[in-house]
């Protein structure tokens, strides 16, 4: 360990990786520690905001926020790389174009699509993984349109949409579908009967962690709105074509396939030879790896255990953002040889959108919301999130105040 003042690195400015460097900076003076920032791009981008950037109903730009427009660069040194590896016995970070050396790392460089082996899933489907990824899924939407209305050859299936896997993600993004494809139509003078948005879901519901009543209103009301929902039936291949599911092995043909039934840790965790469960780290009760002592990993990179419900706790951003809490106060404790923290989670609730203005949610010990209240509480987490994140100015640049 460095004699000079302590490096602590932070991988990764997704909501638990900036949370933590936010808190630091409170807690921390410049010379307590050196603090350093890693990320592959100079933004940090609203991930729980993704299925909106893919589905073409609000800007990429407005999911994107400029890393030093939170976070001061003359308190903590900001590094636009990409990571590559962890060396723990080293302690260093190998990133593409240099490396790093570090006393304390934080590990939270967040998700990619878990396609759990499925035949063609990674080679053919798109997925949403970050602004990139869900921009060019609106832009290859759009693309289909006007492919379709300039007369070029096209099939009856061009303007299907197939999405697999019905959790949080694929079915909060069929919603915004449901509002974006009527629009295109007009757009394109389209008739709506030409374009099918088919969500396909192996389990025997959709969004399972919601209760029965909740998840039925969610489902009427995105069949209302045009969207096909098959549940009970697996994907066995995905092919250029679409999805081959079920026993029967029917091929659901789309122009455009769009995988949503998974994630896992980032690649690197693998790459640094960790000990993985399910694509992810399972952490101790303080955060840390277990037998590290100055390795945290968090967000999407590790389960953190429910030892109430003897499961981990699914990864939200509000997970995130508590476990950055934890994070930051137990670096500042082993910088004080002080005692750790134990993370506790609690739950604000969970809402989820169904489109613009409608939604199903769980708050407050469980006080169920439909319709446009779900709708109007979801806009309420996102700017909190944006005021964690940024205050009130971010809120002012970047909220969401649209009206129903």
């Amino acid at each position: 360990m460095s004699f000079n003042k302590p490096k602590i690195v932070i991988l990764g400015a997704g909501y638990a990786g900036l949370t933590t460097t936010r808190r630091l900076l409170q807690k921390l003076s410049p010379e307590q520690a050196e603090i350093i920032l890693v990320n592959k791009h100079n933004y940090h981008y609203e991930s729980t905001w993704l299925h909106e950037v893919a589905a073409g109903t609000i800007n990429p730009n407005q999911a994107r926020v400029m890393i030093s427009d939170v976070i001061n660069p003359t308190k903590v040194r900001l590094v636009f790389d990409a990571v590559k590896r962890i060396d723990k016995d080293e302690q260093r970070v190998i990133l593409e174009n240099s490396e790093l050396e570090y006393d304390y790392l934080v590990v939270a460089l967040g998700f990619e699509s878990n396609d759990f082996g499925i035949k063609g899933m990674a080679e053919h489907a798109f997925a949403i993984e970050d602004i990139e990824t869900s921009r060019l899924i609106s832009e290859h939407i759009e693309y289909q349109f006007a492919k379709y209305q300039s007369g070029e050859e096209v099939d009856e299936h061009s303007l299907n949409i197939l999405v697999g896997g019905a959790g949080f993600t694929g079915i909060e993004f069929v919603g915004e579908l449901a509002e974006r494809i009527p629009q295109l139509c007009k757009k394109y003078d389209i008739d709506r009967s030409k374009v099918r948005i088919i969500n396909v879901e192996a389990a025997p519901s959709i969004l399972p962690m919601f209760d029965k009543e909740l998840v039925a209103y969610a489902k009427k009301s995105l069949e209302d709105r045009g969207v096909e929902i098959k549940i009970g039936a697996p994907i066995s291949e995905c092919t250029p074509e679409g999805f081959i599911v079920g026993e029967d092995k029917e091929l659901i043909k789309a122009g455009t396939i769009v995988w949503t039934g998974g994630v896992k840790g980032s690649s690197v965790l693998g790459e640094s030879g960790f000990e993985l469960v399910k694509g992810k780290v399972n952490v101790n009760s303080d955060l840390r790896m277990p037998e590290e002592e100055n390795i945290f990993v968090m967000g999407d990179c590790s389960w953190v255990w429910n030892k109430e419900e003897d499961r981990p706790y699914p990864p939200t951003a509000q997970l995130a953002m508590q476990e950055a809490d934890v994070v930051a106060k137990n670096l500042v404790a082993l910088l004080n040889n002080e005692p750790l923290t134990d993370f506790v989670f609690e739950s604000k609730g969970t809402v989820a959108s169904l489109g613009l203005s409608d939604g199903i949610g769980s708050i407050f010990n469980d006080y169920k919301l439909k319709g446009k209240a779900a709708a109007a509480m979801k806009k309420v987490v996102d700017n909190r999130s944006l005021f964690l994140i940024g205050g009130p100015k971010l809120v002012l640049k970047k909220g969401k105040f649209r009206p129903f």
